[in-house]
């Protein structure tokens, strides 16, 4: 019976998680919605929690309270996608709810496990049950519940992971597209994973888990933090760290002061972690800000620029003064997320500064898009995902980020990356910027052809492996033995009267013969349409269509 653990022992568990995760990634990575080559929930789980053990290496001492709070710090730098970024928050929230306790008992665990709900609910704009948000929520309530009664630690997981499959077997109740396919949640899958790891390292022996049930990944968006420099309401841009924090600030006081910010400004952000306090926020009262961090702790890097010189001096030479900062920087770059050389030679030719590899069944972590940002000597930035399972890591990475006004623009695919950036005006403030760009996503339908990994129904359609299969926005849309076949029944279903443009970007398994006569298929099929074909060389997608 084991009623306490240590430092040691959460090390452990947290390996130990790690490990059967890792063991376990692909069965994860194949459960997905959509039988497309990208099910990778358990890849980016698996990299995020690797990264949390990697970093607990680093801990100041072994205690309860610096093994979680490493352990934090490392799934944050290391989170990728949807589910690894919304990982990251429930250790995030796991690590707070340690921060006072010396060993780890039921109830202590009980409120950790509550504190990650907490926290990873928060991260998610607009929160949608049936994805691990509620089977998290469901063993926290169940370890609440179960704390009263029980102190023997491996029972009271036994409760916690019993309550979370039950949840997770609700999914498809809650989510109309899981029941069609007939699957649960992916994401909620890896959490149960890695909490039967915590399990099997206090009762010793091998490491498994069986599978039993097929599972899915719920792709989210979150909604973009756009913090425009452009509004003068408020004429000072505020910046400024609060470290060495009194003893005493807790999330309430953290709550508090930002609701006292709120009260003089907008453009708020208020984020960190144990050991500092980032604070943004536009005002005309910077010095009732600086007071209310004093409070908190002791301020470090402060910046305080006023907006209205900054637009004066805009409007008389075209130029943005940046006194106080430590580097020169331009008014604008852009930074986008995207796969396939030739892509990523499309976006830097139409203006992108920095690219990141990735998109599907490749990620990449919060802190790849943060270090990009950072690399782009500009003082507003613009930020392209172009992949759904992206916007949320991007989102997270501005938490990362120092001296940038980072703008997020959820493009989902990389049509619709490309007709942002081309909607970009030099002359416009961020926030008109912004509203151009996403009315010129608006435009843009997106169609891609690609290879099923599994039998599934979908929409109506019975779909078998191997099958070549294509998608609009909407999701799968049409199904058939050959990809020149598809390609154009895809292309019936998105093409109306109001387009009068397709762009054929083809993939690394394509050969310019074959993109060349299927370009000629469709101008014969669309007359009344331009056709342009360019190189993509994105993996895994044989071809991506633009239709505007």
């Amino acid at each position: 019976m084991i009623e306490k653990i240590n430092a040691d022992q959460l090390r452990e568990m947290f390996a130990a998680g790690a490990a059967l995760l890792q063991e376990n990634k692909a069965g994860v990575d194949a459960m997905n919605v959509f039988p497309v080559p990208d099910g990778d929930t358990g890849t980016n789980m698996s990299m995020t929690l690797n990264s949390a053990v990697a970093e607990m290496a680093n801990a100041k001492s072994n205690t309860v309270k610096d093994v979680s709070a490493a352990m934090a710090r490392g799934a944050l730098r290391g989170a990728r996608g949807n589910s690894g970024v919304i990982s990251s928050q429930i250790f995030r929230g796991i690590s707070k709810g340690l921060a006072n306790v010396d060993e780890i008992d039921t109830e202590a665990f009980a409120n950790a496990l509550r504190s990650g709900v907490d926290m990873a609910y928060k991260a998610v704009m607009k929160p949608r049950e049936g994805t691990i948000l509620t089977v998290a929520r469901a063993a926290a309530d169940a370890a609440v519940r179960a704390a009263r009664r029980e102190r023997d630690i491996s029972r009271f997981l036994d409760i916690v992971i019993d309550a979370a499959n039950a949840a997770l077997d609700k999914t498809p109740e809650q989510l109309p597209v899981l029941k069609e396919a007939g699957v649960v949640d992916a994401g909620g899958k890896g959490l149960i994973i890695i909490y039967s790891g915590f399990k099997q390292a206090l009762d010793g022996g091998e490491f498994h888990f069986d599978f039993q049930t097929i599972t899915t990944e719920e792709e989210r968006s979150a909604a973009s933090m756009e913090l425009s420099t452009s509004d003068i309401k408020y004429a000072y841009c505020t910046e400024f760290f609060v470290v060495n924090l009194k003893e005493g600030v807790d999330e309430r006081a953290r709550d508090s002061f930002t609701d006292h910010l709120q009260k003089i400004g907008d453009s708020v952000v208020v984020v960190g972690d144990d050991d500092m306090i980032k604070v943004h926020v536009h005002t005309n009262d910077p010095g009732k800000a600086l007071q209310w961090g004093l409070r908190l702790g002791e301020l470090s890097k402060l910046k305080i620029d006023n907006m209205r010189e900054q637009h004066r001096k805009l409007a008389s030479d075209g130029t943005l003064s940046d006194e106080g900062a430590p580097e020169k920087l331009v008014q604008y770059g852009m930074v986008s997320v995207v796969a396939g050389d030739g892509l990523a030679d499309i976006f830097r030719d139409i203006g992108v500064d920095v690219v990141v590899e990735g998109g599907q069944s490749m990620n990449p972590a919060i802190a790849d898009i943060a270090d990009a940002v950072q690399q782009v000597k500009a003082e507003n930035v613009f930020v392209y995902p172009n992949n759904s399972n992206v916007i949320l890591a991007a989102q997270q990475a501005q938490e990362l980020v120092e001296n940038r006004n980072v703008i997020i623009i959820p493009t989902k695919t990389a049509p619709q990356g490309i007709a942002a950036v081309l909607a970009f005006m030099e002359d416009a403030d961020p926030e008109a910027n912004r509203e151009e760009m996403m009315e010129a996503i608006s435009t843009v339908s997106t169609g891609e052809v690609t290879f099923a990994v599994r039998d599934t129904r979908y929409n109506g359609l019975s779909i078998h492996k191997g099958d070549i299969i294509g998608l609009d926005d909407d999701g799968i849309c049409a199904v058939g033995k050959t990809v020149d076949e598809v390609a154009v029944d895809l292309l019936s279903s998105i093409v109306d009267d109001e387009k009068g443009m397709i762009t054929l970007f083809w993939g690394h398994d394509v050969t310019e013969e074959d993109a060349k006569a299927l370009t000629e298929e469709i101008s014969v099929r669309f007359p009344d349409l331009e056709v342009e074909c360019q190189r993509g060389g994105q993996p895994l997608y044989y071809y991506i269509f633009s239709v505007e």
